[in-house]
């Protein structure tokens, strides 16, 4: 019998690795400052237009500035630990779901445990049991 289970996969941070994160961050930072941007703009518009309530648009652009604001904070602090990191640290990138056999007479516990995929610049490196 096969059950789903969740995969961890982990990132050797290398050279190209780490620029690559920096790059990623750093785009991902430039695009909520646009967002920003676009959404100061919106809401001139929309105060100008009289169409809406102010008081209920101030409220909403207000939320989704914080929201980026936020966002922008965090991805400040993954730059900065970023640079903090030793090459060769393993960082969890992401979970995934798989498939795993289990038969009568497995330990419950080693299939719950999962599986963590080992992968450096895009090549897998090793798939670790528990």
């Amino acid at each position: 019998m096969k059950i789903l289970t969740t995969i961890t996969v982990k990132q050797i941070l290398t050279e190209k690795s780490k620029i690559e994160l920096y790059e990623r961050f750093t785009k991902r930072k430039e695009e909520l400052k646009r967002e920003l941007d676009q959404l100061k703009f919106e809401m001139k518009r929309m105060e100008k237009s009289k169409k809406y309530s102010s008081l209920m648009l101030q409220h909403y652009y207000d939320k989704e500035m914080n929201d980026r604001h936020e966002k922008i904070k965090i991805l400040d602090f993954q730059l900065e630990q970023l640079n903090l990191l030793p090459i060769g640290t393993e960082l969890k990138e992401r979970e995934v779901q798989g498939l795993v056999e289990v038969e009568v007479g497995d330990t419950w516990n080693e299939v719950m445990n999962g599986k963590t995929i080992i992968v450096k610049d895009g090549i897998i490196q090793e798939i670790k049991e528990g």
